[in-house]
């Protein structure tokens, strides 16, 4: 063993540049490897967070008109969904584990001493919480069921509207004025990442119970409902099955997509999956394109090893080496020449993307990070190379004809 590393070393020092470059070429497509997909695992972590803030497969229904003349009714008949219609699907669709209606309007001015927001107010349930993601900061809640039951006059504040109306101070329990009636701030909502909205942003809205804005307000119908299915994978099965009750009570066509229209957002978490699955899949492509180049810059050195000794070669065949001593010895520092480039590449992998994790860019691309699968299939498709690259030179090593070698250069 001692003198196979004495060969490799020896081999080292008479092709330095080749060697060098060689290497590096290896070091580079480890980089390539694994510093994009990396990026490509930190973005699609972050795609889904962001995706998340809106809550994790809900669907949220909305009025529309209807487009399809049904039991004498004409087209164009506009349907508005009631606070009941919540209830009712509740009872009626068992694949629904969590509903809420929802209120809302933008036109009423919320005011605390001299500083005044017009922010989205909205008007749900206590479950709407769990649903949409929605959960305060430590010290304080969500709305419960005792301030649905007893139209109690309290909110919790998106983030960026604590800040608009009461500064960075603590304002759990303090007072403000939502129109011209006081209400009770129970708590702020915990900062999220949310790249969609309907209405507005969660940040920017102001929520208090379904029961007091519509006490307050006297509005007979909601904006929306927003429900959770059990399980997500059914989500299409359960939307069809809410058109269909929802088609008995206001008389349309439960077909007639545009008479309630539906925004499931397990769909988009099916987009995202097969859009970074395809993303991942090109970026480990174009970087093992750069680790093939790599190995076959192994593959020329060791031709070159190989032609270099070949004398050697012959005298060692003649002193009975065996042709698997041969091939395994040429094998050997294949190995060895792409393990050392391919070590000197994760530790650069390593290096900048802690580097890239440090700078302020976390909210548009997320935080890269080196999977263990990643590192596993770079590292099992780097020895497919250095099998490959090492193989047929040792092949032709191992098959040298004695005589032939020991006249090579004569």
């Amino acid at each position: 063993m001692l003198s196979l590393f004495a060969h490799f070393l020896a081999d080292l020092r008479t092709q330095k540049m080749r060697t060098a470059l060689t290497v590096l070429g290896i070091t580079w497509g480890t980089v390539a490897v694994v510093v994009m997909l990396a990026f490509g695992v930190g973005l699609q972590k972050q795609m889904v967070t962001n995706a998340r803030g809106i809550g994790d497969g809900i669907v949220i229904v909305f009025p529309g008109t209807t487009a399809k003349a049904f039991q004498g009714f004409n087209r164009g008949r506009s349907i508005r969904l009631q606070e009941s219609d919540a209830e009712l699907l509740r009872r009626e669709v068992p694949e629904i584990s969590a509903i809420s209606p929802e209120y809302g309007r933008r036109d009423i001015p919320v005011r605390v001493d001299t500083s005044s927001s017009m922010p989205f107010l909205t008007g749900v349930y206590p479950e709407y919480g769990d649903i949409r993601n929605v959960y305060a900061r430590e010290g304080g809640r969500f709305l419960n069921e005792a301030d649905l039951a007893q139209r109690r006059r309290v909110a919790l504040l998106g983030d960026s509207v604590a800040v608009r109306l009461f500064g960075s101070v603590d304002v759990v329990g303090r007072q403000l004025m939502v129109g011209g009636t006081p209400f009770t701030v129970i708590g702020v909502m915990q900062n999220k990442q949310q790249n969609s909205s309907y209405g507005s942003r969660d940040q920017d809205r102001i929520f208090i119970p379904a029961s007091t804005y519509t006490a307050l307000f006297g509005d007979r119908f909601i904006n929306y409902m927003v429900y959770r299915v059990t399980d997500p994978t059914a989500s299409t099965a359960a939307n069809q099955h809410v058109r269909e009750v929802l088609g008995r009570r206001y008389t349309f066509d439960p077909e007639d997509t545009d008479a309630v229209g539906m925004w499931d957002t397990t769909e988009g978490m099916k987009f995202f999956h097969y859009l970074f699955l395809g993303f991942n899949a090109f970026l480990g492509v174009v970087g093992s394109f750069t680790l093939v180049v790599g190995g076959i810059g192994v593959a020329n050195i060791m031709y070159v090893v190989v032609r270099e000794r070949t004398r050697e070669i012959g005298v060692r065949r003649a002193l009975g080496a065996k042709k698997r001593q041969i091939l395994g010895q040429i094998l050997l520092e294949t190995f060895l020449v792409v393990g050392f480039g391919a070590a000197l590449g994760l530790i650069v992998s390593v290096a900048m993307v802690q580097g890239a994790a440090m700078l302020p860019i976390q909210d548009q691309i997320g935080t890269p990070r080196i999977s263990p699968m990643v590192l596993g299939a770079t590292m099992l498709l780097l020895a497919v190379i250095a099998l490959l690259a090492g193989f047929f030179p040792a092949r032709k090593a191992a098959n040298l004809d004695p005589v032939e070698s020991l006249r090579y250069g004569v």
